[in-house]
């Protein structure tokens, strides 16, 4: 028979204790996600239904957040929303890795030859990372800025970025990824999203047609590094985005050598992971 030692115990203590406060780390770190997916700002009640979280915890771990800074709370509304210590730290992430500094000239002159919206974007998980922009000079202004997680299956982004992905990652994204039917537009049936997939990866581009918002359409290609197998790597997606009163699809299409150029050009460039 074993014996357990007052040592043991003590180490085990203090391993529970370690574990406790790791799991409320993954916590508050949950919330912080929540709020940065969402449309804006949302109630503690919100947040601790959708974590399946006590609201008593919920709401701790807000406070916690909102004294360091990661948090803000409207007390009007008594609502939270992400706070300026999160902005902080993606410019440190984004100037650190260098996308924004080395992608922005070339978005700018993406823009300038389009007049149009320029997007990059980056996988995340089972969404799109909007890493840099710069908006056109026409009074209509495309909302993904720098920092927002997009849906990949109704996107032109998530679209390019799924067909270009190493082929596991991309089977299990054409597989698994939720069809939300975000417009009436989306595709949210398994197989014919599977063949808009097959399509974008045979003609090398991706077209969102009112698929993520009414009145907007997009085409997106991706940005592609050079490996010794042959096989090239994935490292992000670009977009050129316009209002559908001022660019159909042919029209759109009509801007891929100008896309590829900038996404060879920032194949070159990019700083790798």
């Amino acid at each position: 028979m074993t014996s357990i030692t007052s040592d043991d115990a003590a180490d085990a203590a203090v391993g529970d204790e370690k574990r406790g406060k790791t799991d409320m780390v993954g916590k508050a770190l949950s919330l912080l996600v929540m709020l940065g997916d969402g449309p804006g700002a949302t109630t503690a009640a919100d947040l601790s239904r959708r974590a399946e979280l006590p609201f008593s915890t919920a709401y701790r771990l807000l406070q916690s957040l909102q004294r360091a800074g990661f948090v803000d709370f409207e007390p009007e509304g008594k609502k939270y929303s992400l706070g300026l210590r999160v902005f902080q730290l993606g410019l440190h992430v984004s100037n650190t890795l260098g996308f924004a500094g080395t992608a922005t000239p070339v978005l700018e002159r993406l823009t300038a030859t389009t007049g149009e919206a320029s997007i990059l974007a980056v996988l995340d998980g089972d969404r799109f990372l909007t890493v840099a922009k710069v908006d056109g000079p026409k009074a209509f202004r495309v909302t993904s800025d720098p920092g927002y997680r997009g849906h990949l299956h109704c996107s032109a982004f998530g679209k390019a970025l799924i067909a270009f992905a190493p082929e596991p990652e991309r089977e299990h994204l054409v597989d698994s990824v939720e069809l939300v039917p975000v417009a009436p537009r989306t595709i949210t049936d398994r197989a014919r999203f599977r063949a808009e997939i097959e399509r974008v990866r045979a003609q090398g581009y991706a077209v969102m047609d009112e698929e993520n918002e009414v009145g907007m359409r997009a085409i997106a290609v991706p940005v592609l590094e050079a490996a010794a197998d042959g096989e090239p790597r994935l490292l992000a997606a670009i977009a050129c985005s316009a209002p559908t009163v001022r660019m159909g699809v042919d029209e759109l299409v009509a801007q891929l050598p100008a896309l590829r150029q900038a996404a060879d050009e920032l194949a070159a460039r990019l700083p790798r992971p």
